[in-house]
């Protein structure tokens, strides 16, 4: 009898009693909350191509808002799909709530791309999620820092990472353009 529960005890410890403590083992795992905190299932996402970018409404590169829109007018919903995360990690560049990171997006720049809850994109409370993308041990590609505001991860249509674009780039760059294309 000793021996049945050590082994239980074993297995529980090995292998975690708790399903919540699981880490999502792919990109498609992920559930996340929109700007207005309905949860987001990345495994709707299944067959597109998605662009991940961490955003700021007092940044430099606040003005990419506006081609990441154009970017998703042109080729979004049916095969291509941006999602938007604010992130306060950069000087303070994204101060407001996500109440007030909505309107900033609705009226500056007619942001109609999924905008999700504002999380955090570095340091010791970085999200699940960017854990993911800028980690080779879980998404299985490349290991990567979030460097600054609108730093674009591309995930293909099977939720594999392909590749990380700087913030410098624009949007409507040929790479971008031909990898949603091609």
């Amino acid at each position: 009898m000793k021996r049945i529960i050590v082994l239980a005890f074993c297995a529980l410890t090995f292998f975690g009693s708790d399903a919540q403590d699981r880490k999502p083992a792919g990109f498609y795992d992920f559930v996340v909350k929109d700007i207005d905190g309905k949860e987001f299932k990345f495994r709707e996402l299944k067959g597109k191509k998605v662009m991940v970018v961490n955003t700021a409404s007092k940044c430099g590169y606040t003005p990419q808002y506006e081609q990441l829109q154009e970017l998703y007018t042109q080729f979004g919903r049916e095969k291509f799909v941006i999602i938007g995360f604010p992130a306060n990690n950069f000087k303070g560049q994204e101060p407001g709530s996500n109440e007030q990171i909505r309107e900033f997006c609705t009226s500056e720049f007619n942001v109609t791309f999924p905008m999700m809850s504002k999380i955090s994109v570095k340091g010791d409370d970085m999200d699940p999620l960017y854990q993911w993308l800028t980690r080779k041990e879980l998404n299985g590609v490349l290991d990567s820092e979030v460097k600054w505001n609108f730093q674009k991860y591309l995930v293909d249509e099977k939720g594999a990472l392909v590749r990380v674009i700087p913030s410098k780039e624009s949007p409507m760059s040929e790479e971008i353009v031909g990898w949603i294309t091609k």
